[in-house]
């Protein structure tokens, strides 16, 4: 294989969270909710802990929602402050600098932001105001993949460049807060993080697992499953996920991911590693009995949910970090990466390490 065709491979993972975390218990007391619907729907998500930016403590304690403005502001700083530390976390993995990056694609949903992320990131970190850049807004949880199949193409395209993609999700910046069980669906699952994945393709390439392959999947008949969108009542944007969601992504799985494999000669068997988007409790569990998966092989999407709730576009990146942490993986060995979102949408990457 000539050195323009060489794949692009993962050679660095980094991940960031706030600096508060909360308990499901503590952020029902802090939002002051009693109804016992709602605070079974906490206790039961599989959520121990989470990283939030909460809206400040007013007179008496207590929480009131924040004007859209506010929460587009939150979501600047937060995203800015996490993905700076995400990027600067992935890069010494990576044995780089921020002068090697050659491409910065950022991807968030939880705000929005001209001059996008990005550019605020290459003007705060001093990097090269050179190095090319592209924004992904409003994809939801499935984007991280989006990103990874399209940048893994601008690697492959420039051999010895290194590219980055950044996950940026200030999840709390597109809360809402009143007594729905709409909003409570939102509130209980997710939080804030950030996850950057360097990537570089050529003859020279350091070692990581390469991309080998990408598949997705629009279930159009369910696209109106997840979706954000302006709410008048309240006079912000609001987000939605319909209670079918964890068995419609659960009912494609297998499409999906047999067409990922389709033309490889390999079979879910043959598949090693498994990095599932931490979607929530009933999501996983739709996945993991559609695919005959064990709940060893996801050992790690459900513990960055315990952890860190569903940190949207960024969940599948926590997990491969955790899976690198982990050091059980061989040359040779296959691995399936696999995130959902609004579309609804299901994307998939096979890697080889």
């Amino acid at each position: 294989m000539t050195g323009a065709l060489d794949p692009a491979r993962i050679v660095g993972v980094g991940t960031a969270v706030p600096a508060t975390t909360y308990t499901q218990q503590e952020v029902l007391d802090a939002l002051g909710i009693t109804d016992p619907r709602i605070v079974s729907l906490f206790h039961s998500s599989a959520i121990e802990r989470r990283g939030l930016v909460l809206p400040p403590q007013g007179a008496g304690g207590t929480r009131a929602p924040e004007p859209q403005g506010d929460l587009l502001d939150k979501h600047k700083a937060q995203t800015l402050e996490m993905g700076a530390q995400a990027l600067e976390s992935c890069l010494k993995r990576a044995g780089a600098e921020l002068s090697d990056v050659r491409h910065l694609c950022c991807v968030t949903s939880t705000g929005f932001l001209t001059p996008g992320v990005s550019a605020h990131l290459i003007k705060e970190l001093g990097m090269d105001p050179h190095c090319s850049r592209s924004d992904i807004v409003g994809m939801g949880c499935n984007a991280g993949l989006n990103a990874l199949g399209v940048v893994s193409g601008w690697s492959v395209a420039r051999p010895g460049e290194l590219a980055v993609v950044l996950c940026a999700e200030a999840c709390s910046a597109a809360y809402a807060v009143d007594s729905s069980m709409r909003t409570a669906v939102v509130n209980s699952l997710f939080g804030d993080g950030a996850a950057a994945v360097a990537l570089v393709a050529g003859e020279t390439t350091p070692p990581g697992p390469a991309i080998v392959k990408t598949a997705s999947m629009i279930i159009t008949d369910a696209i109106e499953a997840m979706r954000y969108e302006w709410d008048r009542d309240l006079a912000r944007f609001s987000f939605f996920l319909d209670p079918q969601i964890p068995y419609v992504i659960g009912a494609h799985a297998e499409t999906v991911v047999d067409r990922l494999l389709a033309g490889t000669g390999l079979s879910r068997g043959d598949v090693g590693h498994w990095l599932v988007h931490s979607g929530g409790k009933k999501v996983i569990d739709a996945v993991v009995i559609n695919l005959g998966l064990s709940r060893h092989a996801v050992r790690h999407t459900t513990g960055v949910l315990r952890d860190h709730g569903n940190v949207s576009s960024a969940s599948f990146l926590f997990s491969y970090e955790r899976l690198l942490e982990e050091g059980v993986t061989r040359p040779g060995e296959y691995g399936v990466l696999m995130t959902m979102g609004p579309g609804s949408t299901i994307e998939t990457a096979l890697i080889r390490w």
